[in-house]
C-alpha cells in the first residue's frame, strides 16, 4: 500500500477486510451494488447470449437449495480425433527418459470458430475449422512454446517464457507479424509467467497466477507503460476474475470478480467442486459473462474408489453462484501441458482428452 495511513484508516480497512473474508468463508458473495446494472449490459447487448444466461439461471433455480451438483456431460461430443506422431492427422507426444513428458501444451478458439492446437513437440500449430477438419499446419518461430491465445483480429499470441522469453504473434495465415518481449516493467523473470491472454486485440501475460501485465497489441506494438489488471478479463467486457483453491480436501475454490470500470470488488465466493481437488485447470468466461471454473477432482465411484475426473462449473457473473455443471474424463498421465480446456464464445468448453492411443477434442457444456 502506497503512502502512510492514519490509525483510523488502518482500523477501517482491517474491519472491511475481516468482514469480506468472513462472508467469503461462508460461501456468500460480497456484491458491488452499482456494478449490477452494468453487468447486465453485456448480455442485453447480445440477446442470444443473454437468453442463454437466463436459461441457465432458471435451471439452477429449479434445482433449489440442493444446488446444481456435478452432472456427467451427456455425452461430450468428439469434434476431432488424432493419433500420436508427426504426420497428417497426428499430434506430437514426447516421452524422454530424463525429462518431463510432453503432450500438446495449449489450445484456443478464434472468433471464426476455428480451433488452434499448440503442437510444440512437432514445432507447429494445427488449425481446425468449426467442423474439426484440419485446415492448416503452421511452423512455430519459438524454441519452447507453452501457451497461446487468439486475439479479436485472429492473431495467435504464442508464449515462450523459458528460452526466447517472448510472445510471437502469428497471423491467421501462420506468418509471423510481430513479437512482444516478456521481460521489463512488472516482469523480472520469464518463469513468473503462468499464461498468455487476449483482451480484444491487446496481449497480456499472467504473473504467478495473479495480476496480468499488458505487453502490447496484436500488431506487435509494445506498451511502454505495461499496465496491470487485477485478473483475467471476462469476454463481456465487464469484469476481471481470479481464483484459488481455498480448501483442497473439501474441494472448495474461492472465485473473485472485480468490476472493470470502477476496479471495485464485486464478489468473492467459495464454490464447491464436490470432491477433493487436485488442481485447477480452467478459469474463463463466455461472451454472456458466464464464468467457467474447472479442476481435476477425486470423484467417488459406485465401487467406493475415487477416480480423477474433470469437474466443470458454470458460475453466474453477478454473484458467482453455480448455475450449471458437467463432469468429463480427466487426463491422468504425467504429460506436461498448460491449457487442456478452452471456453467457446457462444458457451461450452473444448477439452483435449488424451489416452495412450489417441487425443480426442471433446465439446461439452454445463447443464
Amino acid at each position: 500500500m502506497r503512502g502512510r495511513l492514519g490509525l483510523v484508516a488502518v482500523a477501517v480497512l482491517a474491519l472491511i477486510g475481516a468482514l469480506w473474508w468472513w462472508l467469503s468463508a461462508r460461501g456468500e458473495s460480497v456484491p458491488v451494488a452499482e456494478a449490477s446494472a452494468e453487468a447486465d449490459a453485456g448480455p442485453a447487448a447480445n440477446p442470444a447470449a443473454g437468453g442463454r444466461l437466463e436459461a441457465m439461471r432458471a435451471r439452477a433455480a429449479k434445482a433449489g437449495d440442493g444446488g446444481v451438483g456435478l452432472t456427467e456431460a451427456l455425452p461430450p461430443g468428439v469434434v476431432a480425433t488424432f493419433g500420436w506422431g508427426n504426420g497428417a492427422g497426428k499430434l506430437g507426444r514426447n516421452r524422454p527418459e530424463e525429462a518431463n513428458p510432453e503432450a500438446p501444451m495449449s489450445l484456443s478458439r478464434d472468433g471464426q470458430g476455428n480451433t488452434w492446437v499448440l503442437d510444440q513437440v512437432n514445432g507447429r500449430m494445427v488449425k481446425l475449422d468449426k467442423d474439426g477438419k484440419v485446415v492448416a499446419e503452421m511452423p512455430l518461430p519459438l524454441q519452447t512454446p507453452q501457451d497461446m491465445a487468439v486475439t479479436k483480429d485472429g492473431t495467435a499470441a504464442v508464449l515462450d517464457r523459458l528460452v526466447d522469453k517472448a510472445v510471437a504473434l502469428l497471423g491467421p495465415d501462420g506468418k509471423q507479424v510481430g513479437e512482444l518481449k516478456l521481460l521489463g516493467k512488472g516482469l523480472e523473470e520469464g518463469g513468473q509467467v503462468t499464461g498468455v491472454f487476449a483482451d480484444g486485440d491487446d496481449v497480456y501475460v499472467e504473473r504467478e497466477h495473479g495480476d496480468l501485465v499488458k505487453l502490447g497489441d496484436s500488431k506487435g506494438k509494445p506498451d511502454p507503460e505495461r499496465p496491470e489488471v487485477p485478473g483475467r478479463p471476462t469476454r463481456d467486457g465487464l469484469s476481471y476474475i481470479s481464483a484459488n483453491i481455498s480448501d483442497p480436501a473439501a474441494g472448495r475454490v474461492a472465485v473473485t470478480s472485480i468490476d472493470r470500470a470502477s476496479r471495485q470488488h464485486r464478489f468473492t465466493r467459495e464454490v464447491p467442486l464436490g470432491a477433493p481437488i487436485l488442481a485447477l485447470m480452467l478459469l474463463d468466461s463466455d461472451r454472456s459473462g458466464v464464468i467457467y471454473l474447472a479442476g481435476v477432482v477425486q470423484l467417488p465411484q459406485p465401487t467406493g474408489e475415487p477416480m480423477p475426473r474433470m469437474a466443470v462449473l458454470c458460475l453466474d457473473p453477478l454473484d458467482g453462484r453455480p448455475i450449471g455443471s458437467a463432469v468429463l474424463p480427466a487426463n491422468t498421465d504425467a504429460d506436461e501441458t498448460f491449457r487442456e480446456l478452452t471456453v467457446l464464445a457462444e458457451g461450452g468448453v473444448l477439452f483435449l482428452h488424451r489416452t495412450e492411443e489417441r487425443a480426442e477434442l471433446m465439446r461439452a457444456d454445463c447443464r
